[in-house]
């Protein structure tokens, strides 16, 4: 049995302490304080993320920002934590659940440039900056005379390097740039979802706390949840689980709830950008199971006990099918060269 929660002390949300994880940090406890009628306050924490500067693709990817976080959240030194979800393995530790994901943001990527010019004709030779092994291979196949640069930094370090002419443009996420409210006479483009889909869980949050938390915070955290966006990145986290991508190949997988259907488009790339292998896949939703079900646990629905699991298997059949349609070539080419 859990513990009450004494309602006169704050609810503890870990954070990292960069602006953006603050910045969303800040949404979810404004969020939580109005659903509970109780005072949230942050508690950041350093991940390892964000003091080592080394490319992601060689430190690890998804749980480097993730792992420190976790640790602090076990140890009892937060009640809950806010995550890109993006970022996060899709293997959940013993003792954790995703207890909410709150309505999704724009999942696209933009391009910032300073003067607006579309990233397929930026002149050749211009240097388009990211540190994502999918957007590397996107650029490379959509502005195959561009030069990719591979970088890190938040998000005003990047726009700061367009600005002083130091790079032409730079990939980012619709959805940082509106979470920070940035401000910039910097030029977008939104690249559409159809052709550039974006990594699973882009632009979603994942609310995560102790499988023990008190019945009060897992009922007040289960407000946030957003069913439509819970189960469109349970299709993601599927395909990305079923590809088994923690090799850092460049795939992408999005999925959105349209009526009664869920449509996921799914791509792996080539590092290189030279080949693409993608499905776009449309399947009718049981709503009134969904209804029934539904709550809490769904970024990380790992077996039968939990409703998603259908989105889950969902997400795993696409991701079959995208190995069986040559997608495990690009995958293990990856993995020798490792």
């Amino acid at each position: 049995m859990s513990t009450p929660i004494n309602r006169s002390t704050p609810i503890r949300l870990g954070t990292r302490r960069s602006a953006l994880a603050q910045a969303q940090s800040g949404h979810v406890a404004a969020a939580l304080e109005k659903v509970s009628g109780r005072a949230v306050e942050l508690v950041p924490i350093t991940s390892e993320g964000d003091t080592n500067r080394a490319s992601l693709s060689e430190i690890g990817g998804q749980g480097i920002f993730a792992t420190r976080l976790r640790e602090a959240l076990l140890a009892g030194e937060c009640d809950f934590l806010v995550h890109s979800l993006k970022d996060l393995p899709t293997a959940i530790p013993d003792g954790l659940v995703i207890a909410a994901t709150p309505v999704r943001e724009d999942a696209r990527d933009v391009v910032i440039t300073r003067g607006g010019t579309p990233l397929h004709q930026l002149r050749t030779g211009s240097t388009v900056g990211t540190g994502s092994p999918r957007r590397i291979a996107q650029v490379r196949r959509r502005a195959p005379h561009a030069e990719v640069v591979d970088i890190r930094g938040n998000v005003d370090s990047r726009l700061q390097r367009v600005a002083t002419g130091e790079l032409d443009a730079v990939i980012l996420a619709a959805a940082g740039l509106s979470r920070l409210g940035t401000d910039s006479p910097l030029r977008r483009e939104e690249l559409g979802l159809a052709e550039w889909p974006t990594a699973p869980g882009q632009g979603s949050l994942a609310v995560e706390t102790p499988t023990d938390a008190p019945e009060e915070l897992l009922r007040a955290l289960a407000a946030l949840d957003d069913p439509d966006t819970r189960l469109a990145i349970t299709v993601e986290r599927g395909v990305l689980e079923g590809l088994d991508a923690g090799c850092q190949a460049p795939m992408a997988a999005h999925a959105q709830v349209e009526g009664d259907e869920i449509r996921v488009r799914a791509v792996v790339y080539a590092p290189d950008g030279d080949r693409r292998i993608g499905l776009d896949v449309t399947e009718p939703l049981n709503r009134e199971y969904i209804r029934r079900n539904g709550s809490g646990n769904g970024a990380d629905a790992a077996d039968g006990a939990y409703p998603m699991r259908a989105a889950r298997e969902l997400g795993l059949v696409v991701a079959h099918r995208l190995l069986e349609q040559g997608a495990a070539d690009l995958v293990s080419r990856e993995h020798s060269s490792s």
